[in-house]
């Protein structure tokens, strides 16, 4: 294991992995519960989208560590699912089947351009400058999830957002939270986020804000109300607004996905000299069959997950982190019970601690070159504000051609961050 993972090389061990995927599968355990809820809304079965979360979840975290060997889980992403329920479905009146056959052909084009090597080749040609501002833009986008999930921070008319509640119970625990693992964090302690959500559930039990499960090993529910559903869906696909729906969901998983992996690559350091992700391929591979399978299964697109970061940052090197996390994904489908004690104000000191470690990332763009500095802060701020990766990143790289060609630098820009630019612009007015 130390050999095929190259643990000793890395610095790492297998109970630091093994730490790393635990505390992975703890930040983004919420999804298996906020998957199913917003699916459910678009009428399909709620306990058939849970297994189904945690399957595909398990599948392609597995093969993300496995083969790719990166510490990157992949599941179900929330913004996606919400398109899928109310805008396609619920919007626009199809069939939640026939929603499914769409992400089943989407992930079947994944796939095709996976084997190809386009994804790869999409972004390998990003600027190292802009990469650094992804990676930026998510740790501000995931900051602004924690805080936002436990209450610290809620919409206003007003102004948008303020403060929350300071008077409550839910708010304070939160508070606690994020002040306990920075502390501990500052202090150089092994585990911190790990160590400060623990702490924060056990004191969230023993005050009565997060209820005690009331049993601990439950069976699986059934797949059968969502498996091969997508099959069926698939003459459904006739008009040209499927045809827009399936462009969507391709769109926002391929860029979802992308940024996030270009982010937590670069802010553990994986890129090599050039700015490039070594087995890129292998890591975009399981994306693909992460879309491909969840579609059969009964669920909306996958993509990476930033809540990865909290595992790099605990001491997740190796794709064994991965493996471990794939492994509790399987675990949650008996234990699903205790998962209920993990709420958002458990896990926001870990989406503050990682964001405010992502956002230094900054640091490497090249602020005196007004085109990429322009573009850089437009991705950096648009992911929180527009609550989207992929959003965010569209602005910056339809500014950016436009402002390499006005300043007259055209020639520095690849023809693919041209194409890129282009297809952003369509995205943007087709969604």
């Amino acid at each position: 294991m130390d050999k095929y993972f190259q643990l000793s090389k890395n610095n790492t061990s297998i109970k630091q992995e093994l730490l790393a995927g635990l505390t992975t599968f703890v930040s983004m355990a919420y999804i298996l519960f906020v998957n199913p809820s917003v699916l459910g809304a678009a009428g399909m079965n709620k306990g058939a989208v849970f297994t189904a979360t945690a399957l595909i979840a398990a599948i392609a975290t597995i093969f993300m560590g496995a083969v790719a060997k990166y510490p990157f889980a992949i599941a179900p992403g929330l913004g996606i699912n919400a398109f899928f329920s109310y805008s396609v479905v619920i919007g626009m009146g199809i069939p939640w089947q026939t929603a499914l056959a769409g992400v089943f052909v989407a992930g079947l084009i994944f796939f095709i351009m996976t084997i190809f090597k386009i994804r790869e080749l999409v972004i390998n040609s990003i600027p190292n400058d802009l990469k650094a501002a992804i990676a930026a833009g998510i740790g501000l986008f995931i900051a602004f999830i924690g805080l936002s999930g436990a209450g610290v921070i809620v919409s206003s008319k007003a102004t948008f957002v303020t403060l929350g509640d300071f008077s409550s119970p839910t708010v304070l625990l939160a508070v606690f939270g994020i002040i306990l693992t920075l502390i501990l964090h500052g202090n150089k302690v092994p585990g911190a986020i790990f160590i400060g959500m623990v702490v924060t559930s056990v004191a969230g039990i023993g005050f009565g804000i997060i209820s005690v499960p009331k049993q601990i090993i439950s069976t699986a529910p059934s797949l059968a109300p969502t498996f091969g559903k997508a099959i069926e869906g698939l003459s459904g696909i006739n008009s040209m607004q499927m045809v827009v729906v399936i462009l969507t969901f391709l769109l926002v998983a391929f860029f979802d996905t992308a940024g996030t992996l270009i982010g937590l690559a670069k802010n553990a350091g994986f890129l090599n000299d050039k700015g490039e992700l070594p087995r890129a391929g292998s890591a975009l591979m399981a994306d693909s069959i992460g879309m491909l399978g969840g579609s059969l299964l009964g669920t909306s697109p996958t993509t990476a997950y930033v809540e990865s970061s909290a595992g790099i940052a605990v001491g997740g090197r190796t794709g064994l982190t991965s493996v471990f996390t794939g492994l509790f994904f399987v675990a949650s489908l008996l234990f699903s019970p205790l998962l209920t004690v993990v709420t958002s104000q458990v896990t926001a000191a870990a989406l503050v601690l990682v964001g405010i470690l992502m956002i230094s990332n900054l640091a490497e763009v090249d602020w005196n070159n007004f085109p990429i500095a322009a573009s850089a802060m437009l991705i950096a701020i648009g992911m929180p504000l527009t609550y989207s990766i992929s959003d965010g990143i569209a602005l910056g790289f339809i500014t950016y051609p436009i402002l390499m060609i006005a300043t007259g630098k055209w020639k520095q820009v690849t023809p693919i961050m041209y194409g890129l630019g282009v297809i952003f612009v369509i995205f943007m007015v087709i969604v």
